[in-house]
């Protein structure tokens, strides 16, 4: 017999009327078992997706498709040729300078240790902090007045505002080019005034770390004009960084360190998925503890279709025939329980989606959980009720390919 007559009898099983016994109830609960098993799977899976979403959005703002670093030491020098050989490598879309450090900062009200970064007019055009410019402009100047950009944790710490035009940050970094020891801090330390004139909010790691300020003039504070800390790409795909990195390779040697987004946040990125595939190992032994009450329907089904595998017999069935007429029917129960649940839970999250039903207490970047349903995960789900279905159905269908079936009475 072949396949089609076999999931058609299954198909049967599954709509037509069974005796007075316990396997309606029983098929019935281990599909809202397995519906619910899929629903909660569906759902977790739009959350991680959701949080993983807003966590690359965040850290866009810092970390570019690529970033090139010298292998060895702090600082290098990057000629203009070479940029210019960087710009033209395909899928490369910007290209920005940048040079940062560790440097004390001296308000009226604190001093703190930050991050100076210097960046060139590029640099808003490789990393998305734009969006997340929260008072003042998104542009530095070094002239007349030097401005700069203060994550708002700092901003806080120092009591800076950007819309005040007497508010001033002095930096101080250490002369490394003195020869003498001196206690006297204008020859000690190289030092930086500039008007805060912009406010970033981002999260914690950056909003109490970097400040953003014109390249020359860091550098110039640094005593390493002409010199970078790295150079940062924006692609115009992100998905082909592998290959760019190839040719920048080739371009630059072995001289130079080139890390992808990945590459800059491996732990990150790492723990995302191992929570996102834990989650799935987890829901996925729920599923198999569920799928007990589907072994004993499939059982009590068995005896009662005996009549009707001594026909299928009588006309030629084999042992496999029959057993695969079973686990199609445990794979249709699983179907038709994930298929509801997957309903469901879809259903929830385009609702949280579009209504932010369930959010945030608390200050946050967003106010509601953010979900995003993708198709690749409700493809798995769909392949992980089926197994379950088969996993399920293959004793009983086992047991009935074996059994000894009676005589047709007439």
């Amino acid at each position: 017999m072949n396949g089609a007559l076999v999931w058609k009898l299954a198909w049967r099983y599954l709509r037509g009327k069974r005796g007075l016994n316990a396997v309606p109830i029983l098929s019935r609960i281990s599909m809202v078992a397995i519906a619910v098993g899929a629903g909660a799977m569906i759902v977790l899976f739009s959350v991680f997706n959701g949080f993983e979403g807003v966590v690359r959005d965040l850290y866009k703002a810092f970390y570019p498709d690529i970033r090139i670093t010298a292998a060895r030491g702090k600082f290098f020098h990057l000629p203009d040729s070479t940029l210019q050989q960087l710009r033209a490598v395909p899928g490369v879309a910007r290209v920005s300078r940048t040079i940062e450090d560790n440097v004390l900062v001296n308000s009226d009200n604190e001093q703190i240790v930050v991050t100076l970064k210097g960046i060139d007019p590029e640099y808003f055009e490789v990393n998305d902090i734009s969006p997340w410019i929260i008072e003042g402009r998104d542009t530095v100047i070094d002239y007349p007045m030097p401005t700069a950009i203060v994550g708002a944790h700092i901003a806080g710490q120092l009591g800076l505002s950007a819309d005040n035009a007497l508010s001033r940050i002095v930096l101080y970094y250490p002369n490394a080019k003195q020869q003498q020891v001196s206690f006297a801090s204008e020859a000690a330390f190289q030092s930086l005034q500039l008007k805060p004139d912009g406010v970033f909010r981002i999260q914690d790691d950056f909003d109490g770390r970097f400040i953003l300020a014109p390249l020359a003039l860091v550098q110039s504070l640094y005593l390493e004009e002409g010199h970078l800390s790295s150079v940062e790409l924006r692609l115009t795909d992100p998905n082909a960084a592998g290959k760019v990195r190839q040719e920048l390779r080739r371009i630059l040697g072995d001289r130079f360190e080139i890390a992808t987004r990945y590459e800059q946040n491996r732990t990150l990125y790492m723990v995302m998925r191992t929570e996102k595939w834990a989650v799935y190992a987890i829901l996925f032994l729920v599923l198999l503890i569920a799928s007990f009450n589907m072994v004993g329907a499939l059982s009590l089904l068995v005896l009662e279709k005996r009549k009707d595998m001594a026909i299928l017999r009588a006309m030629g069935a084999t042992s496999g025939t029959i057993r695969n007429v079973f686990v199609a029917e445990g794979i249709l129960w699983s179907l038709m329980g994930g298929l509801a649940g997957l309903l469901v839970g879809t259903a929830i999250c385009l609702g949280q989606q579009y209504f932010k039903w369930i959010r945030l207490q608390g200050s946050f970047i967003i106010d509601a959980y953010p979900v995003v349903v993708k198709p690749a995960d409700i493809l798995l789900i769909v392949a992980t009720v089926m197994v379950v279905g088969a996993l399920a159905a293959w004793y009983p269908a086992a047991k009935a390919a074996k059994a000894e079936m009676p005589g047709l009475k007439s």
